[in-house]
């Protein structure tokens, strides 16, 4: 059976100021004892004003048991576990003589090496003179508070990203648009049509939170108005294993199946009655990193001839999908049919269904 050890001096001398304490502010100390703010009382006549006491709430906050605490200045359970400017904070609010109205917040450190965030209040107790004989201090755990300022702070910087990214691919098509033609009636329909396929791209990532989107939904979602849902869905065919992919991919990519919709419609497989659109699409397994490869084919629509000079469609798609994915894009276009091959930097761990 182990001895028990002797309490020390400075245990004694803490128990009796607890003694004294407990005497002094009855009452009140039952009231802290019950409540789930953690608190406790220091001893401001004391060099370094030492803990007489601390409830359980402040206990349970830091990991410290009772006897740890008792007869310690506050600061020393701060030290190495507090950036030394937020110590002389501290110090300095405990030297005021006067009330004090401002919260400290600080991060903190539990006894286990745990990162906590609280805010310390820190108030004078008086006697009838008017002497400071203790210092009470009040702690609020505002962790959860504080880590949601942080994914607040996140997502406005994201959002900024993606906003930026947004207009820079707005000022893009209103450019071109302009450079391509005069005839305003063309450039308003030029610039409605891209600009009404990034908004439905948009549309689907705020549905699923801009955490990334099946290519499948992109697929669908940006083709409905040619009918890949509806009346015209025979005309489409669609192949490849569902993959997420990252918004910026999204965006990119909603584009280009827009720019490669509307050419159909306008010369090839879709201004028919007759013509079809194959879409595929696999992640290639390659040594510098997967490739998501997406295949645009369309047959049976009017013979094709190449294009004499390049037009903004194709611009388009290649300034999104080169530029801005590292990617590479080749449009070809043999009699029976235009064919555009995508491929691209698959997602970090593409998550294929």
């Amino acid at each position: 059976m182990s001895e028990v050890q002797p309490k020390s001096e400075k245990q004694e001398d803490a128990e009796a100021a607890v003694d004294n304490f407990r005497k002094d502010l009855g009452p009140f100390v039952v009231a802290a004892e019950t409540t789930r703010m953690a608190m406790l009382f220091t001893d401001a006549k004391a060099p370094g004003d030492p803990i007489v006491y601390a409830n359980d709430s402040f206990l349970k906050l830091t990991g410290y048991d009772r006897n740890e605490a008792l007869g310690q200045s506050f600061n020393s359970l701060l030290e190495q576990r507090v950036d030394p400017e937020v110590i002389e904070k501290i110090k300095s609010e405990f030297e005021k003589s006067e009330n004090h109205d401002n919260n400290l917040d600080i991060d903190y450190n539990r006894k286990d090496g745990s990162t906590l965030f609280v805010s310390v209040f820190i108030s004078p107790v008086r006697d009838e003179s008017g002497q400071v004989m203790q210092h009470f201090v009040s702690f609020i755990d505002i962790t959860k508070h504080k880590e949601a300022q942080e994914k607040s702070k996140m997502f406005i910087d994201e959002l900024n990203h993606r906003v930026k990214n947004t207009l820079a691919t707005v000022q893009a098509i209103v450019w071109q648009s302009f450079k391509k033609s005069s005839d305003t009636h063309i450039v308003r329909e030029s610039i409605d049509s891209r600009l009404f396929a990034l908004s439905r791209s948009h549309d689907l990532l705020t549905r699923e939170h801009w955490n990334g989107v099946s290519f499948r939904d992109l697929v669908n979602e940006v083709l409905e108005p040619f009918g890949v849902a509806g009346d015209g869905a025979a005309r489409f065919v669609i192949a490849g294993r569902n993959v997420r992919i990252s918004p910026q991919t999204a965006l990119a990519l909603g584009v280009a199946l827009n720019e490669l919709a509307t050419n159909a419609l306008k010369y090839g497989a879709l201004s028919n009655e007759a013509g079809c659109v194959l879409i595929e699409w696999a992640v290639a397994p390659m040594p510098a990193g997967n490739r998501l490869i997406i295949r645009w084919q369309e047959k049976d629509g009017p013979t094709v001839a190449p294009p004499s000079r390049k037009g903004f469609g194709s611009q388009v798609i290649e300034r999104g999908l080169c530029h801005e994915l590292a990617g590479t894009v080749h449009l070809d276009f043999p009699e029976e049919g235009a064919v555009c091959t995508i491929d691209i930097p698959a997602p970090d761990r593409a998550h294929v269904e």
